[in-house]
């Protein structure tokens, strides 16, 4: 068994450099041959000798290839005509024959000089190791058993010694590339050798019979070439199916904190023992097209993966290619040899990538490390199965990048929301934590909740859409423009200072002064703008942040325009104001409520309204319910409020009774209402009060104050369904219950939160949800109400799922006490009581 080593130019630990190599091999050789070959030639026939020659040189043209990095051992099957020769034409002439068929291999394989000199050099030193064994054992005539074990023994150790040889010097050149640097030696030598000796001398036992033999010989001999080149073909595609697997373990190995594309460059790389690799990624969300170089001389970029125009990228993008390509300088036409020197490359895979981002992504190999080995189609079928993992990969990095995305970016404008904010706030400001100045903008949409109570969601997300895009267009280009939450967007100035923000705000607000078409009609678009600069008014994104809000408070009652200012701090005054005005304002009738009908989804009946409250503030305009709910909660006024809140609400249902009319009403009831002790009690005496029996009552609990464990552990909702009246889950799906907790505790009805409903005519996945609580909470007899019914053809797939109640603008915006009465009086009808109830019942008309 004869091996070559291709020695590389540089390894991970190289220590000695390929001509010192070289030269030790020669050096080792001769003292080698000094010492066991014998001083004279033997007689030996020309024939012989041509015919050994001749076979040595087939042997090494037909191997099998390994590849350790740069370096590349060629396994040949050239111990059948090492054992022909040492028999027939004596070691001498084995050596020089074998040394001129190696050197004349890898001269025609265009290997330097080093290379050819260390590869004779170990031919050499085999045929010295077998001519040493041989001359220990016993060798007798060719017939002789012994003969044939010792020929077979001194082989094999022969090709050991060489094989070590090869792989000390791949080592002292490269450093330890692993285990099977050895496994590989062994492999061969076990599974080669011993059949190519053993042919080799049947072959000869056969000849010394008659020559005629040779006929018989000849088949075999040729037999055992087929058999030789389908065991190379077989490691092949067995080291392209480990390469695969291999590549697919390492993938896995990847994690999300890693970065992932270059993790798939190099392992591309190495598993294809490739001089470079390029992997280009299209844009993604806020990420730049991307190009990642995998080298050995470190290099990020070079010519040609990140041209669009390139002929390699486009034959395998725009679909033209059938798998990955596969293209060698030698066969390649004038445009690819233009484009492969380009590159600085002989040959070249390239492949398709597929991304999230819908363009495909592009990738490319150029070179063999091995200066024996080039790419052939086993690495093409290799690439297009590691193609699954590499897709598989990108796209799993994308979802990350998208989750990141997400988190970072206000889903209906795309805009960097609140805690982007803060970290682009933060980092500009701690880069330069001295002299370092920024401007912030907070801005808030005027007519953003008329709109919405007016023409309904869909309207108000259009709303800010535009506002957003004139944000956008009107704002420096160094500003980062962002979204806060409701109808808030900010616009952060780098280098800005106090005077030049407050500039830059006039002008902004001037810019984006327009009127836009929303839902067909022509509205106008105005913000109110606050305005905070560092270091002046903070030094970090939270003091900015909050202060730029309070002078977006002042705001409101000026000219549009407000700076922060020290003094004055207008959230405390109007958090403080707010508090202390909170009872007054019940008093006065500030704080009022209006009313929405729900309907019976079958039959259109109005079966009830919800009360919702409202403060309308004299200085500070229409407060947010939310707002001075939680406020009266934080300073212990929340059940005061819920009293005056359902006092009004039985008020309007008493009046209804009164005429004759049963109507239902339903009132929100806060967590902490739930935990005060006497709440049962002043339920009672508000019913007895107007005279309204219970049933004529729902209170409606958010999620998490029915699954804590304080209430759920009280008798607090089973004493208030004992009144007879209903409990309601609002907002159902958007906390911490299950529709299993439901069994438990004394709800009558769930209300899937208008978050589901608003997106059902456009999502299939928002409706699946919808049907699938409907299912549920009828399997637990329990009723359901959707919330945010904009339009009929969400009504009607809620009817057909069996929902049982409507609530939204479809059926009408929350009304006050006087518009709803005319509301009834135009769109509604009456009808006769149902027997065995003495009240009459409305109906909405169609």
């Amino acid at each position: 068994m004869a091996e070559q080593d291709a020695l590389g130019q540089r390894g991970h630990v190289a220590a000695l450099g390929p001509a010192t190599i070289g030269w030790l091999g020669l050096a080792i050789a001769l003292v080698a041959s000094s010492f066991v070959l014998p001083w004279r030639l033997e007689p030996a026939s020309p024939v012989a000798v041509c015919l050994v020659l001749a076979t040595f040189v087939v042997a090494e043209f037909y191997n099998l290839h390994i590849e350790f990095r740069r370096q590349t051992m060629s396994v040949s099957a050239s111990e059948l005509a090492f054992v022909v020769a040492l028999i027939e034409i004596g070691p001498v002439w084995t050596a020089l024959t074998r040394a001129l068929a190696i050197a004349g291999f890898c001269i025609v394989q265009r290997l330097s000089l080093p290379k050819v000199v260390t590869n004779t050099a170990i031919a050499v030193v085999e045929v010295c190791v077998a001519v040493a064994v041989l001359r220990v054992l016993p060798v007798g005539v060719l017939s002789d058993p012994l003969t044939w074990v010792s020929y077979l023994v001194a082989i094999v150790l022969a090709t050991l010694v060489g094989g070590a040889l090869i792989r000390l010097a791949i080592i002292a050149t490269q450093g330890y590339p692993g285990r099977a640097l050895w496994t590989s030696m062994l492999l061969a030598a076990v599974a080669v050798t011993p059949m190519a000796v053993l042919v080799g001398l049947s072959a000869l036992l056969l000849v010394e019979v008659t020559p005629w033999t040779l006929l018989l010989v000849m088949p075999l001999v040729g037999g055992l070439v087929l058999l030789y080149r389908r065991f190379a073909a077989v490691s092949r595609e067995g080291q392209d199916l480990e390469k695969v697997y291999a590549f697919a373990r390492q993938v896995e190995q990847i994690s999300p904190d890693e970065d992932g594309p270059r993790r798939l460059a190099e392992g591309i790389r190495e598993l294809l023992n490739a001089e470079r690799v390029a992997l280009w990624l299209p844009p993604y969300l806020d990420e730049e097209p991307r190009l990642v170089v995998a080298s050995d001389d470190g290099r990020s970029w070079y010519d040609g993966p990140s041209d669009p125009d390139d002929l390699f990228r486009r034959r395998v993008t725009d679909g033209s290619s059938d798998g990955p390509l596969l293209v060698s300088l030698a066969r390649a036409t004038e445009a690819e040899a233009t484009a492969l020197t380009r590159r600085g490359a002989h040959d070249l895979l390239a492949a398709p990538v597929a991304t999230a981002a819908g363009e495909p992504g592009y990738l490319e190999i150029c070179d063999r490390r091995s200066d024996i080995v080039s790419f052939a189609d086993g690495d093409r079928s290799a690439l297009d199965s590691m193609l699954t993992h590499v897709n598989a990969a990108i796209r799993q990095q994308q979802l990350l990048t998208q989750i990141r995305y997400d988190a970072d970016h206000d889903r209906l404008t795309g805009l960097p929301n609140r805690q982007r904010l803060a970290v682009e706030i933060d980092e500009l400001l701690v880069a330069d934590p001295v002299t370092g100045r920024a401007g912030l903008i907070l801005a808030s949409l005027d007519n953003y909740a008329e709109v919405t109570d007016t023409l309904g969601h869909a309207a108000s997300d259009e709303l800010l859409l535009v506002t957003a895009g004139l944000l956008r267009e009107h704002a420096p280009p160094q500003a980062l423009v962002a979204r806060m939450e409701g109808e808030q967007f900010a616009v952060l100035l780098p280098g800005l200072s106090l005077p030049a923000t407050e500039r830059a705000a006039r002008r902004l607000r001037e810019a984006t002064s327009t009127r836009v078409r929303v839902a067909g009609l022509d509205l106008e678009v105005t913000l109110t703008i606050g305005v905070a600069a560092a270091p002046v008014h903070g030094a970090d994104s939270g003091t900015l942040m909050q202060r730029a809000d309070v002078a977006l408070l002042a705001g409101a009652g000026k000219s549009g325009v407000a700076s922060y200012h020290p003094v004055l701090d207008q959230q405390s005054l109007r958090r403080l104001q707010l508090g202390t005005e909170l009872e007054q304002a019940m008093a006065d009738g500030d704080i009022s409520v209006v009313f929405q009908p729900i309907i019976d989804a079958r039959t259109s009946d109005i079966v009830s309204v919800e009360t919702l409250v409202r403060w309308a503030h004299p200085r500070y305009g229409a407060i947010a319910p939310d707002e001075f709910i939680h406020l009266a909660e934080q300073i212990g006024r929340i059940g005061p409020l819920t009293d005056h809140v359902l006092d009004l609400a039985l008020a309007r249902c008493r009046r209804w009774l009164d005429q004759d009319i049963a109507l239902s009403v339903a009132v929100n009831l806060s967590a902490r209402c739930l935990t005060e002790p006497d709440l049962v009690d002043r339920v009672r005496r508000a019913l007895r009060r107007h005279g309204v029996p219970g049933e004529l009552l729902t209170l409606e609990l958010t999620e998490g104050s029915v699954v804590d464990d304080s209430v759920r552990s009280s008798t607090v909702l089973a004493d208030l369904h004992a009144l007879g009246m209903r409990l309601s889950m609002d907002d159902f799906a958007t906390g911490y219950s299950s529709l299993s907790q439901l069994r438990q505790l004394p709800i009558d009805e769930v209300k899937i939160d208008k978050s589901f409903v608003l997106g059902m005519s456009t999502s299939q996945g928002e409706s699946f949800i919808a049907r699938s609580i409907i299912e549920l909470a009828h399997n637990l007899g329990l009723r359901v109400v959707a919330e945010g019914v904009e339009d009929e053809l969400t009504r009607n797939l809620l009817a057909e799922m069996g929902c049982d109640k409507l609530q939204g603008f479809l059926v009408s915006r929350p009304l006050p006490d006087q518009r709803l009465e005319s509301w009834i009086l135009a769109r509604t009808g009456v009808r006769s009581a149902v027997a065995g109830t003495p009240h009459r019942r409305l109906f909405v008309r169609s």
